[in-house]
């Protein structure tokens, strides 16, 4: 049977008495380090999660488990052997429509309770501590640590369902796994097109774990330490990661068996914003039944600001003036989004923007901005405020000397917001009847193809006067939030299924 239920009793998720002892705050520091990493990954599995304690536990503890089941939004149940009909009885009405067996997660001191459970179908996980080796019978389950229950669900509920399911191994970093996680993307529970997935940490050894998986789904682009644009070296060689990055590497170097989505070397442009102005070159040959044209802005390549003849090199770029400079590192390092917008030529020389930098053509765009998400072979979109044409930025800057306008696009980008009288949805069509959808896509299919990228996602604007539609950004596994859940989701699995039954055939 899989796992349709998941019991955390509070044996393994409150330390022991001498473990608190050595807490600076027993009753904040009484629960296991890793018991809200736990359920923060099983709360969005589409496996139901409970907490379970014993009648004689103490008030404060008792309080404190019933604070986290509320903060998490999940069940908390007395389950002990003097009433243990009952227990069961509330946990089936609870749950009553689950499909699978109840997984109970415990420690060994409650062994006169397992018995029972086990003639009601449940499965017992053991949390043995002391790291020995214990074997597993078919109602019972050892662990060591309450870190490695995520995969010990995805072994029992790959052995149930089969080798027909697919296990999706992810490493990304918690705030973006949250966000995947809340909309459903991530269960632990197979889906309708049988994938499953688990993700992975970094506080056990990865081998056992990437033993487990058909497919990997990194951001590696969150393991970043630094980025080396300067040297010779290959592309995977130009980029420090984290020790757990590097483990995993080093794996993928030898298991290239294993599907990836995507090959580090695959990301590696979308690092580097003069790789991905020379790839959007290749744009220009695109035409449809319309006049317009898809491109990627004009640009200049810097090492310096101050550099002789740099108002000959802005124009042989075709670059005037206002333009955004950007750093060259597109992301990964704490500065990547560090960026300024310029209006006079000798304001170059004292720009706090990191360098090697890139100078790029600001395109007057009425303030509207196209985000695309390609996922596998379909592609969306939706229509966003961004900043305004510079004839407006000149008046936001509130003062006649044109200084540079010096922001994080993460945090302080200006906008202009889209007709608040006409509402979102009238809004969003008065724009949309501006944006050629067919050669959009087809720039879409070629970006695919140049850059070997399964879900990525680039950002239009619509340049005022032309109608050129230009690409200003590329980014790697976005999180396509702006795309309804239930078209996303579905076509956010469907890319990963394929790109595995690809490379299975080759």
């Amino acid at each position: 049977m899989v796992v349709g239920g998941v019991i955390l009793d509070e044996s393994v998720l409150i330390l022991e008495e001498e473990e608190q002892e050595a807490a600076s705050n027993a009753i904040q520091n009484s629960l296991q380090p890793a018991a809200h990493f736990l359920i923060r990954k099983l709360r969005h599995s589409n496996i139901p999660t409970a907490i379970s304690y014993g009648p004689g536990l103490e008030a404060h503890k008792v309080r404190l488990l019933k604070e986290m089941a509320m903060q998490y939004s999940i069940h908390c149940f007395i389950l002990d052997a003097s009433s243990m009909d009952d227990a069961i009885n509330e946990v089936k009405l609870a749950w009553h429509n689950i499909g699978g067996s109840n997984l109970y997660v415990v420690s060994n001191d409650k062994k006169d309770i397992f018995p029972k459970l086990s003639k009601c179908g449940w499965l017992i996980t053991v949390m043995n501590g002391d790291g020995s080796t214990v074997c597993e019978s078919s109602s019972m389950v050892y662990i060591n640590k309450l870190q490695e229950l995520p995969l010990t669900i995805c072994r029992l509920n790959k052995k149930a369902v089969g080798n027909s399911v697919v296990t999706v191994g992810y490493v990304m970093k918690p705030s973006r796994e949250e966000d995947f996680a809340k909309r459903g993307a991530f269960p632990m529970f197979p889906t309708e097109n049988e994938l499953m997935f688990m993700p992975l940490t970094f506080e056990l050894p990865l081998s056992p774990q990437l033993q487990e998986v058909d497919v990997l789904l990194h951001k590696a682009t969150d393991e970043i330490i630094s980025i080396d644009l300067t040297s010779s070296l290959q592309s995977s060689d130009k980029i420090t990661y984290s020790w757990g990055m590097q483990e995993l590497q080093r794996y993928l170097e030898h298991h290239q068996d294993l599907c990836v989505i995507d090959p580090l070397n695959s990301i590696y442009p979308v690092l580097d914003r003069l790789k991905i102005q020379q790839i959007l070159l290749g744009l220009e040959d695109l035409k449809t039944s319309g006049s317009c044209a898809i491109r990627g802005p004009h640009f200049l390549k810097v090492d310096e600001f101050n550099q002789s003849g740099l108002t000959q090199m802005l124009s042989e770029a075709k670059l005037a003036l206002p333009s955004i400079v950007k750093p060259q590192v597109a992301c990964g390092v704490a500065d990547a989004h560090s960026m300024a917008i310029v209006f006079r030529v000798e304001d170059f020389k004292d720009l706090t923007v990191p360098l090697p930098a890139i100078i790029q053509e600001y395109v007057d765009h009425s303030s509207t901005l196209y985000k695309f998400y390609v996922l596998g072979e379909k592609v969306y979109h939706a229509v966003k405020s961004s900043t305004p044409n510079a004839d407006t930025l000149v008046k936001l800057s509130g003062s006649n000397d044109l200084k540079p306008f010096v922001f994080d696009s993460l945090k302080s980008l200006p906008t202009t917001k889209l007709n608040p009288n006409s509402g979102d949805d009238s809004s969003s069509k008065a724009t949309d009847r501006c944006i050629d959808l067919e050669l959009v896509t087809s720039a879409a299919n070629l970006l695919m193809r140049k850059l070997e990228l399964t879900i990525f996602g680039f950002d239009v604007v619509i340049q005022e006067g032309t109608g050129d539609h230009v690409i200003v950004d590329v980014n790697y596994l976005p999180s396509f939030k702006e795309v309804p859940n239930e078209v996303a989701i579905p076509a956010f699995w469907d890319a990963i299924k394929k790109k595995f039954e690809l490379k299975r055939k080759k």
